[in-house]
């Protein structure tokens, strides 16, 4: 770690090159968003939920390949609670007791010598999916707008705002992208459901920490080097705080790789979010949100300069 004590990295001289990778994610993502749509789970798109407890632990690829070619379609089933657990949810079409039926009678045939019992019941309503969704879109929104605000009256101008929202917004589309892509093949469940939804949350949250504290020290800096030019001044600002934030950044990678390798089913997805999350917000701190507030800061003393 001794290359982190006194630090020289010309983040901002490679913002072209930081531009156009973010540029082909972005592209990559959004293609695959509009191409492809979002791979909803049963939260944001309706359909029937089944809750069952088996006297031995049940395997989850196995039951749900089987009950992938009984319902027609894939179900979502993962652990509930406990190995010997399963929640079961499909869209599959049909009366509630009969896909239970249909369910059952896949589930006797697997596990011939596990007797199950069923705990829950419930169904999850296509005008309550449809709330569901709107309202999980409207929370990421009205996250980034209150991100927008906070920033610009903790920094008094709006360009830092622009800054942060822009890496926000590219860390939550490549997140959305890479699920939407790894719907196709992951080996757990990648729906977009409630628990994502707090990831992409919590997402924007640890990158925002990672964007402040970069933009607190900006500020320092422009009061205690006043002659500097403002693109070193950032990029040294950038390495006075790349210590702390490579050293929180591996930390909590950490941390959620431990909780996905370890977490169970039910928390992989969510886990996964965070992981990739960590890595992008972290990248988008050093190399898109500072980047942004100096060419929107060089752009806007440009403009003053010729209406002078």
């Amino acid at each position: 770690m001794r290359w982190f004590e006194t630090p020289n990295f010309d983040f901002i001289g490679a913002h072209k090159i930081a531009y156009y990778f973010s540029g082909a994610l972005m592209l990559i993502s959004l293609v695959a968003i509009f191409g492809l749509g979002l791979n909803y789970g049963i939260d944001f798109r309706g359909g029937n939920e089944y809750v069952f407890q088996f006297e031995e632990p049940v395997e989850i690829v196995e039951t749900r390949s089987e009950l992938t070619e009984a319902l027609g379609v894939q179900p979502e089933v993962r652990h509930y609670g406990s190995s010997s657990e399963i929640m079961i949810r499909t869209d599959a079409e049909g009366e509630i007791t009969e896909i239970r039926g249909m369910i059952e009678s896949s589930l006797s045939e697997i596990y011939p010598d596990n007797p199950y019992t069923v705990i829950k019941t419930d169904v999850v309503g296509p005008r309550f999916a449809e709330d569901l969704r709107v309202a999980a879109m409207n929370s990421v929104l009205f996250a980034l707008a209150v991100v927008f605000i906070y920033i610009l009256i903790r920094f008094k101008k709006w360009y830092f705002s622009a800054g942060a929202v822009a890496a926000l917004f590219h860390d939550v589309t490549i997140v959305l992208g890479v699920f939407t892509i790894l719907a196709q093949f992951a080996p757990f469940d990648v729906t977009i459901g409630q628990a994502i939804i707090a990831a992409f949350l919590t997402i924007v949250g640890y990158s925002l920490n990672d964007t402040v504290v970069v933009f607190d020290r900006i500020r320092e800096n422009s009061i205690i080097y006043k002659t500097m030019e403002f693109k070193k001044m950032v990029n040294k600002s950038l390495n006075d705080t790349l210590s702390r934030t490579v050293i929180t950044s591996v930390t909590t990678l950490f941390v959620v790789t431990v909780l996905f390798i370890f977490g169970g089913e039910v928390l992989k997805g969510f886990s996964f979010a965070l992981i990739i999350g960590v890595i992008l917000g972290t990248y988008s701190s050093l190399f898109v949100a500072s980047a942004l507030v100096v060419e929107l800061e060089l752009r806007a003393k440009a403009k003053a300069k010729a209406k002078s």
